[in-house]
């Protein structure tokens, strides 16, 4: 596809379509967005791209960014500098991501690709009943959410140190360096922060959090307004000097499990022994190779990502799989067939997605091997059902003869996440998402940082209305399904890494991590011009594409092939680093305020 026609639908979407209402309204009081995002938006960020030929590190948070750039400076190595960055988020972007919470990290050391899984775990005492009420009803989100019973057992801090441990070249101690330095100076809060605690009623309720975040009267502090976190910097002390152990016993350990059992409404079931016992895991990466049938010459990649418990990689191969098995690969992204085929093949992905993907620990992949959900042949097949007219509601496939006889898991909401890429002075890579779940986690802070939520990615339901269980149900240890996506892409001849990427933004992530895919791998895009491409996609039901940003002829030319579609503020926070001849080009969301820097 020509670059100059996919830049031109961009240019020509941000000047069209801007004052037409969404395509199929909502209940009284509903928030098409809050169904499927969770960060609201907070307005653009102009974002030119970065080009350079040493080094290179992309975050969500300008300061975070430069925190990673300093480690790299210092000849840390990418490891070094995400979890700089890492740290400096857990302060400046605490909505999204940090110690409270969980990560999975990509990494690549020019010879071998490892998964880092830092993700939380369930309490021993929980039960697959965890989020149902008396009635035998499940609880609404929000009513599980706020409180200790959404609490996983933090992961981001040990598989930070594990992935240090293999990988780091500074000293544990020197990465929280800036950290430690913003928290006790300050810094100042930003207009997106102060934008989401605008429309959050829940935080300020939080006897830490609220004076911390808000005025007397109940506002939000003013932008600009030198936020200090004294309490943060010191458990960073600790760690920095003596690592984990500091964070999962003694007083830090004691002050998240009494916060998480005494929450006067909702209190959870973390224990002391649950922090202690913790362990993050070194995993094989799920990887695929990827063809393009339009492109010319013939290229092959190979498509690096996580295995489960995320069901990022999969549903992106899956994704991108059977829409190159349709006539899509010879349309332009201005042609309302292209996004016809991308949603259908999205809901085929989706429906295997809700009945297979959870923690492998618990649940067996079928026919013995996740690569069952992106054979060739499965994919073809299931690329054979899309027709003229969407399906809506697809069904799962059956990868294997005799697959699991489980239920599909209901759609539900889902939220969170920042994402870091990075690649050192030597051609080291990672990508890595992290996450404390929704906006400000379970709205309650400890010791300077915000709990996750992350139980709430389980299923609220065990099990289907005749008793089948469903894969991502709640069961003690086990670690909730995910779609956190952190990517790595290489040359499948040479073995030339090629780019890292990833995004937050929940279920959608899958969606926007396939966006930057098949913009740059298919149409020839910089990582800048495929992220700032409108955002859509499908979940298994509506379709759903970014506001104001569509013409009404596109989205009239979807309804008469039966699509349902809605049109919402679809807020990616992509960030990317691809390998261009001669150095490396960046990009970072508008939609967010993330920031590539480098050399």
């Amino acid at each position: 596809m020509k670059l100059a026609y996919v830049t031109l639908l961009v240019s020509a979407s941000l000047a069209a379509a801007c004052s037409h209402a969404p395509s199929t309204p909502l209940a009284s009081g509903a928030s098409a967005a809050g169904l499927y995002q969770p960060e609201g938006t907070s307005g653009p960020s102009v974002q030119t791209g970065w080009s350079g030929q040493r080094f290179a590190v992309a975050t969500a948070h300008p300061m975070a960014s430069n925190a990673g750039l300093e480690i790299l400076q210092a000849g840390g190595s990418a490891v070094d500098a995400a979890i700089a960055a890492q740290l400096v988020l857990t302060l400046v972007e605490p909505q999204s991501s940090g110690i409270g919470g969980g990560a999975f990290l990509m990494h690549y050391d020019g010879r071998e690709i490892v998964a880092f899984d830092g993700r939380e775990t369930a309490p021993a005492g929980v039960s697959e009943r965890l989020f149902m009420k008396a009635d035998g009803k499940p609880m609404a989100f929000r009513e599980a959410l706020v409180g200790g019973r959404a609490v996983g057992v933090p992961g981001t801090v040990r598989m930070l140190e594990m992935a240090h441990a293999e990988y780091g070249r500074l000293p544990w101690s020197r990465l929280f360096a800036p950290a430690i330095t913003l928290a006790e100076e300050g810094f100042p809060l930003g207009l997106r922060l102060y934008t989401l605690l605008k429309t959050e009623r829940d935080l300020r309720k939080d006897p830490k959090a609220g004076p911390y975040f808000y005025e007397r009267d109940g506002q939000p502090h003013a932008v600009g307004t030198i936020l200090r976190n004294n309490e943060l910097a010191a458990v960073l002390r600790r760690i920095a000097g003596e690592g984990s152990k500091a964070f999962y016993e003694g007083e830090v350990a004691q002050a998240v499990v009494e916060r998480v059992r005494n929450h006067p409404d909702n209190p959870g079931q973390l224990s002391l022994a649950d922090m202690a016992g913790y362990q993050a895991k070194r995993r094989k990466p799920l990887c695929a190779t990827y063809e393009p049938r339009a492109v010319l010459p013939p290229r092959s990649y190979r498509i690096c990502g996580f295995p489960p418990p995320s069901s990022g990689e999969i549903t992106i191969v899956q994704i991108l799989g059977i829409l190159d098995r349709t006539r899509a690969p010879f349309l332009g992204f201005e042609d309302p067939l292209w996004m016809h085929y991308y949603t259908e093949a999205s809901r085929l992905a989706f429906a295997d997605r809700a009945k297979y993907i959870a923690d492998p620990d618990f649940v067996a992949a079928p026919a013995g091997s996740w690569d069952s959900l992106i054979r060739p042949d499965y994919l073809a097949e299931r690329a054979r059902l899309i027709g003229p007219q969407s399906m809506k509601v697809a069904k799962a496939g059956s990868p294997a003869p005799l697959s699991a006889s489980l239920a599909p898991m209901p759609e539900q909401l889902e939220y969170g996440t920042s994402h870091i890429s990075v690649v050192d002075a030597d051609g080291n890579a990672v990508a890595m998402t992290s996450s404390i779940e929704d906006a400000f986690g379970a709205r309650q802070m400890v010791r300077g940082f915000l709990l996750n939520n992350e139980l709430t990615d389980f299923s609220f339901l065990p099990s289907d209305s005749s008793g089948t269980p469903i894969a991502n149900r709640v069961e003690p240890g086990k670690r909730p399904r995910s779609s956190m996506s952190p990517t790595l892409v290489f040359d499948n001849e040479s073995g030339e890494l090629l780019m890292s990427g990833g995004s937050p933004g929940g279920a959608m992530i899958i969606h926007y991590t396939a966006k930057l895919l098949y913009g740059t791998l298919n149409w020839g895009l910089t990582p800048q011009e495929a992220i700032n491409l409108p955002n859509f996609g499908s979940l298994n039901g509506p379709t759903l594409i970014e506001e104001q940003r569509f013409p009404p002829g596109f989205v009239d030319a979807l309804h008469a092939r039966g699509h349902t579609v809605r049109e919402i503020g679809l807020s990616s926070g992509l960030q990317a680093i691809q390998k261009r001849q001669g150095g490396y080009l960046g990009g970072a969301d508008p939609r967010r305020e993330g920031r590539v820097m480098g050399e």
